[in-house]
């Protein structure tokens, strides 16, 4: 199910009972971009501890936007079925009473996401407004002091707002007191907005809105308007313009406050976004981000981190793309077990039945939702040597996952997950190596990257003016580069050793020699004239 502005809030009821009766949630995002490349070394590396992927990740969180958020809502319909209810949201940030925001667009994002159909149209046009809670306190002081703005930045929300003005300033001039007039073919923000405006600008009006398309304009006198403004059944009231203005944000809260498990998969970046525009900018601190997010959804699960764990404990081929795992899934791996849930899809989301479209937000969050069952259901087969009983509860799931819970994937980086409930563990890499440079001055990292390109991939960090480290996250390319680079004419690789090649730890070998050496020849030039 496709929702936009027009209709978020009169589906907002459903969803919330939808949640609150659900036994998990699993979501999905798209992008503007993904890394900034406006800042230098933003790329992922292998290098990078999860703090310092924080800090890139972050600099390309407040660059990019949402265009679109996948819900998948799995409610548990009797003991043996699992019933999937599937949305898309198609996103754009609030203009309503805060700064103008900017977002910048990635050309190979937008290509990327054109290939796969989606309509940016629909994201332009009649993306659901969000805000977060710093935006939101700015927009309410704006309200309550009375100076307020709505920022339309398109020339066709102009021209809808400057006809409904000029509509109601020739009218209002021969109208009498009490009649009234209809604006009509309004969207769903611009009935908001031109009620708003009207109201400011002529103090004899009175506005109400005739469905999501039409709003009733009425003369007044000022003293009946104020009358008006104080009734319970204003439509414009503070607190109900907050509601419009936050929009998608009302949802986020709504999961928030669910406490749902939430399902992801490479999750990282979408709840750095969560985090972002829904609820507070992210802070400096990485720290201090993953406690916010624990507080936040106690309970996460990547599919990344689960499918990585199923790969190594089931006779599972090795597969990237979420919808080559969900394939696997389904090619019954355990035929010998009991069989996994039925995932139905609910009747308004039967497309995804018919047809696959990856890279659609809320069919990604179908599949990742799908995944966790049928991953779950296979590692609780493999769990026991008992018969595992007909129809295993969620909980029984969560049980099998519990080491994985709060585990997010870490791409390329110096650990393999990002423990948002604990520590973060270093995971093994095979060993760097150091890459002496002889008879070839002025060599680049990015020439380095180039020369083994073509054998294999290495990320690269210079050490000193003629040395380079090289890291991998395989050991067959170590193996392979020692071999051919042996009696590499410029290029001398060997395996590096902190303690040798460290120039901090020879800074301090060196250091320690001297006063080594003075303490000698102290001790020795003592002993002479003692003598």
């Amino acid at each position: 199910m496709e929702v936009g502005a027009e209709g978020f809030a009169r589906r907002l009821p459903r969803l919330r009972r939808r949640i609150l009766r659900a036994a998990f949630v699993a979501l999905d995002m798209e992008f503007t971009g993904l890394h900034s490349t406006s800042v230098q070394n933003n790329e992922p590396s292998l290098f990078d501890s999860p703090a310092e992927r924080y800090v890139k990740a972050r600099q390309s969180v407040q660059r990019f936007t949402l265009v679109q958020l996948g819900l998948a809502i799995f409610s548990k319909e009797n003991s043996s079925k699992y019933v999937v209810h599937s949305y898309n949201f198609f996103l754009f940030p609030s203009t309503l009473g805060i700064r103008d925001v900017e977002f910048t667009l990635s050309a190979s994002s937008i290509q990327f996401l054109s290939h796969y159909g989606f309509d940016y149209n629909k994201f332009l046009k009649d993306g659901i407004p969000y805000m977060n809670e710093v935006q939101e306190k700015i927009l309410r002081q704006r309200l309550l002091a009375g100076t307020w703005k709505v920022c339309s930045t398109s020339n066709a929300d102009r021209d809808v707002l400057k006809k409904a003005i000029d509509e109601v300033t020739s009218w209002i001039a021969v109208a009498k007191e009490e009649d009234t007039m209809i604006l009509q073919d309004l969207n769903g923000d611009h009935v908001l907005e031109v009620q708003l405006v009207l109201r400011q600008a002529l103090e004899n009006v009175w506005t109400e809105p005739l469905g999501d398309k039409k709003v009733m304009v009425k003369k007044v006198s000022p003293e009946h308007r104020q009358l008006l403004e104080n009734s319970s059944y204003d439509h414009c009231q503070k607190e109900l313009i907050l509601l419009s203005a936050r929009g998608f944000t009302n949802l986020f809260q709504i999961l928030v406050k669910a406490n749902k498990p939430l399902v992801g998969h490479n999750m990282f970046m979408d709840l750095m976004h969560l985090h972002d525009k829904f609820y507070r900018p992210l802070p400096e601190s990485y720290e201090e981000f993953k406690r916010n997010i624990h507080n936040l959804f106690p309970v996460i699960i990547d599919t990344k981190t689960v499918t990585k764990s199923v790969q190594k404990k089931c006779l599972f081929p090795r597969v990237s793309s979420l919808l080559e795992v969900y394939a696997v899934l389904c090619s019954n791996l355990n035929p010998k077990g009991p069989p996994c849930p039925v995932i139905a899809l609910a009747s308004g989301c039967s497309r995804y039945a018919e047809k696959k479209s990856p890279h659609e937000a809320g069919y990604d969050a179908f599949l990742c939702g799908s995944v966790l069952l049928m991953s779950a259901h296979l590692l609780l087969c493999r769990s026991t040597d008992d018969a595992v009983e007909a129809d295993p509860s969620f909980s029984h799931y969560l049980t099998v996952l519990a080491e994985h819970v709060n585990k997010v994937n870490f791409i390329r980086g110096g650990v393999s997950s990002i423990n948002f409930s604990g520590e973060d563990v270093p995971c093994r890499h095979p060993p760097a190596l150091i890459v002496h440079v002889q008879g070839w001055p002025g060599l680049t990292e990015r020439q380095i990257y180039q020369e083994f390109k073509a054998r294999c991939r290495f990320d690269v960090r210079r050490l000193s003016k003629n040395q380079f480290i090289l890291l991998s996250s395989q050991y067959k390319h170590v193996r392979l580069v020692l071999r051919d680079y042996r009696h590499h004419p410029h290029l001398q690789v060997s395996v590096y050793r902190h303690w040798r090649h460290s120039p901090s730890v020879n800074c301090l070998l060196q250091i320690s020699g001297i006063v080594a050496l003075w303490s000698v020849l102290a001790f020795a030039l003592g002993g002479t004239s003692s003598c």
